[in-house]
């Protein structure tokens, strides 16, 4: 960690380690004593919101899973994360090449190519369609686990947070809007997409979340290539597995795009630039929920508090642990906090 006064104090940081957490919060390091009374005029205010955030710390790493055990040390690999996958014998294969710093780029792919191999036993993932539909809202990994017949030594909740995050939106929004149930069609609007880019099978998954439901999702963000813009995906199958006898076999080159149940549109830029003004006010007078994500709780209280300045209301949504975060916690964090990608959810 870098030490919380850097650019404040005049004199440089004392050797470089910030190993002085402050003693009201333990959220934040300083490298020394000095740097720590500078930098108190700015932490006062929020050191108390910190210490109640880090009494939730040992509830956002509980997670039911078996393949999160810390792998043994190999300096062979540049991250956790690389070294993570490689402990699952994962790295840089199929749906998770991209998961890690070795991962593509997403900006030099010219062409859409949807990498649709899980590179696991059909047995370890969602290859095919569920054996019941959802009979009633999934509030947990444990409960989404046992509905698709997965172990819990199974790792595809890595990248099933993006569609799981998404279907726990929109039982959220269905508190807000129930007129919305039972329809046959469902539009989300998708700020920001960045890795998930080259991880578009993933999202296959709501066809099982959402039987029998068209759902429409605009892609928008800067990170979309220039070459991509305007592109329109149509997942009509379930990322693959591995066994080559499998029934999710039997779909691969299949032109029929009849039953597609999920199609996605990339539009490159921000989303005050490619959605017209027109749109804008109707989803503002129509009560459209928005829902917002964050990596840590501090990030969604900052966010939160700018979205109420603007709209002049409290959230409809407040903060909340999303049950379905990641569970592998991001690298090079701010604070002493487990921060997981699409941890917390908001909206309005």
């Amino acid at each position: 960690m870098e030490c919380a006064a850097k650019g404040l104090a005049a004199e440089p940081c004392a050797g470089g380690v910030a190993d002085r957490r402050c003693g009201g919060c333990g959220a934040v390091a300083y490298c020394s004593r000095v740097h720590q009374i500078i930098h108190w005029r700015v932490h006062k205010e929020e050191c108390e919101r910190f210490a109640e955030q880090m009494r939730h710390i040992n509830a956002l790493s509980q997670f039911p899973f078996t393949f999160l055990e810390p792998p043994a040390l190999n300096h062979e690999f540049p991250s956790a994360r690389c070294l993570f996958l490689q402990s699952i014998k994962l790295h840089q294969k199929g749906l998770w090449k991209s998961e890690c710093i070795c991962g593509r780029d997403v900006a030099p792919l010219k062409g859409l190519s949807v990498e649709a191999e899980w590179n696991l036993q059909s047995s370890l993932c969602p290859c095919a369609e569920p054996k019941n539909p959802v009979s009633s809202a999934l509030a947990s990994w444990e409960a989404y686990y046992q509905w698709r017949s997965l172990p819990l030594h199974s790792p595809v909740a890595v990248l099933l947070h993006w569609p799981l995050t998404l279907y726990h939106c929109v039982q959220l929004s269905r508190t807000q809007t129930p007129r919305y149930d039972g329809q046959d069609t469902l539009c989300i609007h998708y700020l920001g997409p960045e890795k998930e880019l080259l991880q578009l099978a993933a999202f296959g998954e709501l066809r099982a979340l959402f039987p029998s439901v068209q759902i429409h999702i605009e892609l928008v963000g800067p990170e979309v290539p220039k070459s991509r813009d305007g592109e329109v995906v149509n997942i009509s199958r379930y990322a693959c597995c591995s066994d080559k006898s499998c029934c999710c076999k039997s779909s691969i080159g299949s032109k029929d795009l009849s039953c597609t149940a999920v199609t996605l549109k990339l539009w490159k830029g921000f989303y005050h630039e490619r959605c017209s003004d027109i749109l804008k006010e109707m989803i503002r007078q129509t009560g459209i929920p928005a829902i917002f994500t964050d990596f840590c709780e501090e990030a969604a209280h900052l966010a939160s508090c700018c979205i109420s300045s603007i709209t002049g209301q409290p959230l409809k949504i407040p903060i909340q642990v999303n049950p379905f975060r990641q569970p592998v916690a991001a690298e090079n964090n701010a604070l002493y906090v487990p921060c997981y990608s699409n941890c917390f959810v908001f909206g309005m």
